[in-house]
């Protein structure tokens, strides 16, 4: 039986490429796909989201630990996003200088209602330009790289994920799925997010805090 909601659903595209770390993009495709709008109807109907694995072609892409994956769309392909997911990863330091990605982010994220990255994710952001003067977020070991790399965002330390408006910064690879289920939250309402955690085992995020303590500057 179809959703009663696959005409409202939200369009996510995630971006992927050789070397992504895979918690960083699978963890947040749990989440949304894992969300139902009436948790006691959960096989009958769908996510109010439809997913979308992009990347710059249509070639299976081989991820950090050497999972391949098939994208559903490339850089060519004209489908519009509601929200556009940037995963981070080793691959995304040889992604810093390639135009076609940093130009597909850029018309993409004019696009979306939300855009978010994970991780390192959000060098690829900040590469793009799209991170100046905002506070954003990323991996703990890459604090000081960001700061050096884009004077111009407020590298924001303590915090698990970075909300600014439309833009949505996270810490490292397992935070990606705090800040799904803060997505889904805002989208679809608290209820929802926390079911979808309470039917993934995962504890809902009660708190922002950086769950990593590193030491403030």
């Amino acid at each position: 039986m179809s959703s009663p909601m696959s005409a409202e659903q939200k369009t996510v595209g995630i971006l992927i490429f050789p070397d992504v770390e895979v918690l960083d993009f699978c963890g947040p495709f749990e989440v949304f796909s894992a969300a139902r709008l009436d948790e006691t109807r959960r096989r009958e109907t769908e996510s109010p989201f439809r997913l979308l694995l992009v990347a710059e072609t249509l070639l299976p892409v081989t991820t950090s630990g050497g999972m391949v994956v098939n994208p559903h769309m490339d850089f060519c392909s004209s489908q519009p996003l509601d929200l556009l997911l940037v995963p981070g990863g080793w691959g995304t330091r040889r992604l810093l200088t390639s135009a076609p990605h940093l130009d597909w982010i850029r018309r993409r994220a004019a696009e979306c209602e939300l855009l978010a990255s994970v991780c390192t994710g959000s060098l690829l952001l900040g590469a793009a330009g799209l991170l100046d003067g905002r506070r954003a977020t990323t991996h703990w070991k890459s604090l000081d790289e960001m700061e050096r790399r884009f004077p111009k965002v407020q590298v924001t330390r303590n915090l698990h994920v970075v909300e600014e408006g439309a833009l949505w910064t996270s810490a490292g690879i397992s935070a990606g799925i705090d800040m799904a289920l803060q997505i889904v939250s805002r989208v679809c309402g608290e209820a929802v997010a926390r079911k979808t955690a309470a039917h993934m085992e995962y504890p809902y995020p009660e708190n922002n805090q950086r769950r990593v303590r590193i030491e403030e500057k």
